[in-house]
Parts: C-alpha cells; structure tokens; sequence
C-alpha cells in the first residue's frame, strides 16, 4: 500500500517520503480500516511516539497520522462492536503505525462509528481537536454554566472546538489568538477577544477556567487571572505555573467511543462545526503538512477520492 513514512527525525518533513509499506494485518481486538482521510498536527514530528516504542526502542520508519475517517475492511480476533464495512472516524495509538496510509491496524475500542451523512474529510478533523476540547472543559476543567474562561489560540483547530463547546455549556468565551485570529474567533463564537501582541491580558480579569493551548509566559500570566477555586488546563506538557487558590491540570487526549458520538452528533445537528483548513491529496502530502506557513485550521489528507 502507499504510505507517509518518516525516517529521519532531525530531518523533520524532509525527511518523510511517500513509499510502498506492507498493508496491516489486524491483531487481537483490532480493526483494518481502509483510510478515506487521515488528520495531521504540525507537531507530531517533535513527539517521542513517533520515533521510539513505548520502552524507548527505535521505530522507525514510523507512518504519522494518528485521526482518520474510513471504512473497516477487516476484524481481528475477539473484535466486538464493529463490522465490516461500517464508516467509521477515530484517534489511534501514538504508538502504532498511523493513518497516512491506504490502510490502518487500529484497537476497535478507538473507534466511533460514523454517521453517513457526515463526510470523511469532516470526519478526519474531529477527534484529537473535538476530544481535546471535550476532555479539557468537561473532564479536567469541569466547566459548568455561567462561568467564564480564557481560550487560547481559539482560532486554531482545537481552540474552535473548545469556544463552541463551552458556549454551548453556557459559559462565556474569552478568546486570544493574533491580531489576524480575531474575526474567525468571532465567528466559532468567541464573545470576546484579545490580541495577545498589542493588548494586555491582564486586562480580561478573572476567569474561573483557562484553557491552555502555549505554555510559556502566557500560561504564567494566565494562572493570575483564575478565580479561587478555577483551573487552568493545559495541554501542552507539565504545568509551569500554578493559580494561587486553584488547580492546574496537564493531560493528554485519549480516545473515547461515547465522546466522539457526542461530538459527531452535534455536527449532525449544527451545533458544532469544523475547522478545516489545508486539504491535500496522499501523493501532495508531504507539502501539504510542511510548515511553510502559519495555519489556523486542520490539515487533513484524501486518501481516497
């Protein structure tokens, strides 16, 4: 099968080539899934998993992608709960060969079946940006209605996700982001906004939840703006800065079947919508995940036309 196959870590993009890779078979509780569109984040190439197993061995070459929208073609045994041919979207194990890839060997239990009338492509964009958002507001944060919070980057594709989420738990959403974000933070429904190079945070007042997508000076400045008793949630590795009477939480998104039928169901109804950004071909890959400019929204791949 044809496949995105990184091998060089220091090389970063260029060192990923498109080539020929022997197609998955499926093991014990997993599912094959023949891929119509995988999901790329920018900063995958800098993680461990891409490179390393789980006890430090080298992996490589290592096929990246870890969200995908697709159809099972075959079941492992012990599988339960899907079937062939059934549409399905999900996230899979950072340890595991990924979804820029014709095909995918993938634990069922990391899947969510896919309703037919939401497109592949759709589909490829929701699950580490929709379950980042899920986890981070509802899990870690415990975001209830009439409360306030901070989202950082709330143009980008998991800053999206969570304004809309949490405006629709009834919280009100301040966003940040660049001068150029503004407009598209509005839109996903950012109530207000601040430009983080030319207006001052400390300007927003408390907060009773941040979620934070930088880390760095923002997150510093941001753990003094929490109300007592809020959190600043962060999901970009251990948490510098602490609230003076609050929490501070760093996770990292896991697969969940019941959260990603939440999050796909309210895209049937249009209480939540995708942020799509770069689409690109397998073949066009390897340019389209380059970062050659700063985007926005999600970079997905057509596998399949």
């Amino acid at each position: 099968m044809k496949a995105i196959v990184a091998t060089d870590e220091a090389a970063g993009t260029a060192g990923m080539a498109l080539m020929e890779r022997p197609e998955p078979q499926a093991a014990i509780n997993d599912v094959v899934v023949e891929v119509h569109a995988s999901g790329f984040v920018p900063t995958e190439l800098t993680w461990p998993s891409t490179w390393t197993d789980r006890v430090g061995h080298q992996r490589t070459p290592s096929i990246p992608g870890h969200e995908l929208a697709g159809v099972v073609t075959a079941l492992g045994y012990g599988t339960t709960g899907l079937s062939v041919g059934q549409r399905v979207f999900g996230l899979s194990d950072w340890y595991r060969d990924g979804s820029l890839a014709k095909y995918i060997a993938i634990e069922a239990r990391n899947l969510a079946p896919l309703p037919g009338d939401v497109d592949y492509t759709v589909g490829a964009s929701l699950p580490i940006s929709g379950l980042t958002a899920w986890q981070g507001l509802f899990h870690h944060g415990r975001l209830q209605a009439g409360q306030s919070i901070l989202v950082h980057g709330a143009a980008g594709a998991v800053g999206t996700m969570a304004t809309q989420l949490a405006r629709e738990a009834g919280a009100y959403v301040i966003g940040t982001g660049r001068a150029a974000d503004r407009q598209k933070a509005r839109d996903f429904g950012a109530q207000e906004f601040v430009d983080l190079e030319n207006d001052a945070l400390e300007d927003v007042g408390g907060v009773d939840l941040v979620f934070d997508v930088i880390g760095g000076d923002i997150q510093k400045r941001s753990a003094g703006l929490i109300r007592a008793g809020g959190t600043l949630v962060s999901i970009v590795g251990p948490v510098e800065a602490r609230p003076a009477d609050g929490l501070a939480i760093d996770f990292v998104v896991e697969s969940d079947r019941a959260q990603l039928s939440e999050i796909v169901q309210r895209v049937r109804d249009g209480r939540l919508r995708a942020n799509i950004g770069t689409i690109s071909t397998l073949d066009n890959a390897i340019a389209a995940v380059s970062p050659t400019e700063r985007r926005t929204g999600k970079t997905i791949i057509r596998v399949r036309p």
